[in-house]
C-alpha cells in the first residue's frame, strides 16, 4: 500500500487499510478438491504450487501466464532472484507441467517473457503444448541503458493443447490511420474509408504489437504492481482465444488485469495470487469494473492505434 502523496493528475488506483480489511473477506483459499463452478469469479489468495493440487481437471478455456521473468525483481514484500538458465527452466517446468491437467482439450495458452526468459519458456512449454506463434509487443516505457540497446519489447508465446482451438480474427481487427489514401480509377477509396474525421483502414493484426500503452500514473487502471500488463493487451488475447462465458485463468494474477479484462468482456475468470495487497487491488478493480467497462484503446469492437482514439475523444469533447 503506497504511503506517498499523489501528484494532482495522478489517477493510479490506491487502496486504504479500511478497504483491505473489507476486500480480504472476498478472497478464497482452497485446501481440498473443488468443483470448477466454485472457482468462477474468485481470487485465490494462495501459492499456486499449493492451490493447483485442489483444482479440477479440464476446466480452463484460456490460460494467461505472466510469471516472474528471469531477473531480480521485488514484488511488494517478496523478491524473485535471477537464476542460471537451466535453473530457471526447471522452475518453469515445476509449475507449467501441472497446468496441462486443468486445461480443456481445445484450450489456448499465452506465456509472457522478456528477451532473457523467452528461450526458456519456449523450451519448456514445447514439452507439453503445440507452439502456434510468438507475439512481440513494444513497451512504450523501455528501460534505458548507457552501454546497450534500450530494452523496449517483450514476448508472449502462444501455445495450444491441440490443433483444435478458438481464434476469433474478426474480434481483434485494428483501425489504422491511412497517411497516403489511394483511390481507384473511378475515384473511390481503395481498401480504406473516411469516418468523418480521418482516413482509416480496418486491418488484420500481426504478431508485432506497437499499439500498446504500458499503464502509468495518469491512467486509472495503473496500480503499484511493478510488472502490470495493460488491459488492452489482455483484451486482444481474450477476444482472440476465448468466447463469451469461457473461463480465463491466471496463476500469477498480480493486481488483476486478466480478471478485470475478462469481466469487462463477458468472460468467466479465476486467478491465483500469493500477495495479499495485490489480491485486494484486484478485488477493488473488479468492483470498479461493474460500472466502468471501458478499455483504453478499444472501442466499438475495434482496436485503435496508440493515442489515436484518445485524440478522437478529445476532439469530440471540444465540440460539445
Amino acid at each position: 500500500m503506497s504511503k506517498t502523496v499523489k501528484a494532482p493528475f495522478n489517477r493510479s488506483l490506491s487502496i486504504s487499510k479500511e478497504e483491505i480489511s473489507k476486500l480480504i473477506k472476498q478472497l478464497l483459499k482452497i485446501d481440498k478438491p473443488v468443483k470448477a463452478e466454485k472457482l468462477y469469479g474468485k481470487i485465490i489468495h494462495q501459492d499456486i504450487f499449493d492451490a493447483i493440487n485442489f483444482m479440477p481437471d479440464h476446466f480452463v478455456d484460456l490460460l494467461f501466464v505472466d510469471p516472474p521473468y528471469n531477473l531480480r525483481k521485488k514484488f511488494n514484500g517478496s523478491v524473485f532472484k535471477e537464476m542460471e538458465l537451466q535453473a530457471y527452466e526447471r522452475w518453469l517446468d515445476s509449475w507449467l507441467k501441472e497446468m496441462k491437467r486443468i486445461l480443456k482439450p481445445d484450450a489456448s495458452i499465452y506465456i509472457c517473457g522478456d528477451w532473457k526468459s523467452s528461450p526458456a519458456i519456449y523450451n519448456i512449454a514445447c514439452k507439453y503444448f503445440i507452439v502456434q506463434n510468438r507475439i512481440t509487443w513494444e513497451r512504450e516505457k523501455g528501460r534505458g541503458s548507457k552501454h546497450n540497446w534500450k530494452n523496449c519489447s517483450e514476448d508472449i508465446w502462444f501455445f495450444t493443447v491441440s490443433d483444435k482451438f478458438t481464434f476469433n480474427i474478426e474480434d481483434i481487427k485494428i483501425k489504422r490511420k491511412v497517411l497516403a489514401p489511394y483511390k481507384t480509377d473511378n475515384g473511390k477509396p481503395k481498401d480504406w474509408q473516411n469516418d468523418g474525421e480521418d482516413n482509416f483502414r480496418v486491418t488484420h493484426p500481426s504478431n508485432i504489437w506497437t499499439d500498446i500503452t504500458v499503464p502509468f500514473w495518469s491512467m486509472p487502471e495503473n496500480t503499484e504492481h511493478p510488472t502490470q500488463k495493460p488491459e488492452k493487451l489482455l483484451a486482444k488475447i481474450i477476444l482472440a482465444s476465448s468466447n463469451p462465458g469461457d473461463l480465463i485463468f491466471d496463476p500469477f494474477l498480480g493486481s488483476g488485469t486478466t480478471a478485470v479484462t475478462a469481466k469487462k468482456l463477458g468472460r468467466n475468470f479465476s486467478g491465483v495470487e500469493i500477495d495479499e495487497l495485490f489480491c485486494c487491488l484486484t478485488a477493488k478493480r473488479l468492483e470498479l469494473a461493474e460500472k466502468d467497462k471501458t478499455i483504453q484503446g478499444y472501442d466499438d469492437g475495434i482496436f485503435w492505434e496508440r493515442n489515436t482514439l484518445s485524440d478522437r475523444v478529445k476532439k469530440n469533447n471540444r465540440r460539445r
